[in-house]
């Protein structure tokens, strides 16, 4: 039996939370919310191979550097490979005073113990606390009632304070989770957050973490934006909770979810660099952050060096970051279609250093992220005249005219068609030399001399043709027109253009002539020279030859 002649009972639509006055979708973000990374526990513990204690400190020391002042670093007390991490972060005196580490548990007293034992000694830390509250988990996994599922948070809580008094020493900060909340009757997470809160008694220097997981996607983003709203508006001491999302990507809607619960009222995110997480991910907080930048929002991250952070998160994940991924995959800034290429090129002649950034197909400038512009152009057989300019302009210095622009994208798409593969500006430019710099046959320039008077240029040229040297004579009103009047054939220029390559002492000079001869279709030639007039004449030539042999 297929999926479709499944029956439409198997299953269940969670309900939808009844709030005709939510006010979030009139709402824009502001600023960016507290950052809280949970790659080193909830990230790792969804790694194939979890990653070594050396791995994890290289993790760590590059979250520090991006900026994030809250890090999930272990489950102290699920192995004692975890233990030891905390120990060795904190016995080697390798957290910042500004960064402060948190921890998860489960409600169990003996693993609270052995939790507060591997914060010994910190001078800050958040130790997370949770059990799961949703109708599923109650029945199926622990037995429980709503009162079984509350007494145990409250207990919790309870022990919470315990501990934490006989390591006075350290600031201690908590944090519940009422794990599965996007899947929890509303009411009732609401009842066992207020029960946790007279427990743990927050006040405006102390506030109480509350993190209202989407610990498996349920809904659409826009009915966890009504729980959170909800939960906001009748949670008791809301100035002294700090509510926290944590969502993850089973529906492929994190992203979206996180955003519209800060709209609904949220303050804080957890989540990983770049989506990992169990099964689909938790929330990519890479790009959740870079999406605030392009809206003019400081994320308070520094993603300016996403390659060097992508090549950490890579070799401590063992997982590579599909190229497509928003921000940093190899190919999100880089164009094939040849109408995206031309709207992109002509974007970047467009843009000024002091303007707001505004090249199409691009949300963000690679460069602010430390890209480089190389790869946002590529061409292959989708590509048009747009990326081959581009990739001439950037690599080489070379501006052909429209028109030429045009013939030779025909050039490089036949070889595209014949080969299927993608031609890289290298390639590009070799073509461009074959097809035009080197094409001397049956004309081979060799040399000219010039001499001006009375308006008029004359010219001795030096060719071979036919392997044989032919010393040519001609005058007219430039340099061009006398080389055309010492050739006996039908010439016509129809076009030229000159600029310049590079600067100072070292430029050359680049020149495009099309021309047609006899019957032909009008054609280009390219010369390139330190003398522009010597490159006039060598593009003459070029596009002679590509006439006379086409």
């Amino acid at each position: 039996m297929s999926m479709l002649d499944s029956p439409a009972s198997k299953y269940r639509a969670y309900p939808v939370l009844n709030l005709p006055d939510r006010t979030w979708p009139n709402k824009t973000l502001t600023q960016a919310p507290i950052w809280c990374s949970s790659d080193l526990r909830d990230g790792n513990q969804s790694l194939i191979e979890p990653m070594s204690p050396e791995k994890k400190f290289k993790f760590f020391k590059t979250l520090v550097a991006i900026g994030i002042k809250e890090i999930e670093v272990a489950f102290p007390s699920a192995s004692q490979t975890d233990f030891d991490f905390v120990r060795m972060l904190i016995e080697g005196n390798h957290i910042p005073e500004d960064t402060t580490i948190q921890v998860l548990t489960q409600a169990r007293e003996d693993l609270i113990a052995r939790t507060f034992e591997s914060l010994q000694g910190a001078k800050k830390a958040i130790v997370h606390v949770y059990n799961a509250t949703s109708p599923a988990f109650r029945k199926i996994v622990f037995k429980q009632d709503k009162e079984g599922a509350k007494a145990l948070a409250v207990h919790a809580a309870q022990l919470l304070k315990k501990y934490a008094a006989q390591y006075p020493e350290t600031d201690w900060r908590f944090e519940y989770s009422p794990e599965t909340f996007s899947a929890t009757e509303p009411d009732f997470a609401v009842g066992v957050c207020n029960a946790v809160l007279e427990i743990l008694e927050p006040t405006p220097s102390h506030k109480v973490i509350l993190n209202l997981p989407a610990t498996v996607e349920v809904s659409t983003p826009n009915v966890y934006a009504d729980q959170i709203e909800y939960f906001g508006r009748h949670i008791n001491h809301r100035d002294n909770v700090i509510i926290s999302l944590h969502t993850h990507n089973d529906r492929g809607t994190g992203i979206a979810a996180s955003e519209l619960g800060l709209l609904a009222g949220a303050d804080r995110v957890e989540g990983c660099l770049f989506g990992n997480g169990e099964r689909t991910g938790n929330v990519d907080l890479v790009t959740m952050a870079l999406n605030l930048y392009t809206h003019g929002i400081n994320p308070q991250l520094d993603f300016s060096d996403i390659d060097s952070i992508r090549k950490v998160v890579e070799e401590c994940n063992q997982l590579p970051v599909h190229p497509r991924h928003p921000y940093v995959g190899d190919l999100v800034h880089t164009a094939f279609s040849g109408s995206h290429q031309d709207a992109i090129r002509k974007g970047f002649a467009q843009q000024q250093a002091d303007a707001p950034w505004e090249v199409p197909y691009l949300p963000i400038d690679p460069a602010d992220i430390g890209r480089s512009y190389e790869a946002v152009i590529r061409v292959n057989s989708q590509s048009g005249k747009g990326g081959v300019t581009y990739l001439l302009e950037q690599e080489y210095g070379i501006n052909m005219p429209r028109r030429m622009q045009i013939e030779f994208s025909q050039v490089i798409k036949a070889e595209t068609d014949r080969t299927g593969l993608e031609v890289p500006a290298t390639k590009i430019y070799q073509i461009l030399q074959q097809e035009y710099l080197t094409a001397n046959s049956p004309y081979h320039y060799q040399g000219h001399r010039l001499q001006e008077s009375d308006g008029l240029t004359d010219v001795v040229i030096d060719v071979l043709f036919d392997n044989n040297l032919h010393t040519l004579n001609g005058q007219g009103k430039g340099p061009l027109e006398a080389v055309v009047s010492s050739l006996a054939l039908d010439v016509d220029i129809m076009d030229y253009y000159e600029h310049a390559i590079g600067n100072g002492s070292q430029a050359q000079a680049a020149a495009y002539v099309q021309l047609r001869q006899g019957g032909n279709k009008a054609v280009y030639g390219v010369g390139i020279d330190g003398n522009i007039t010597t490159a006039s004449i060598k593009a003459l030539f070029s596009a002679l030859n590509r006439s006379l042999t086409a």
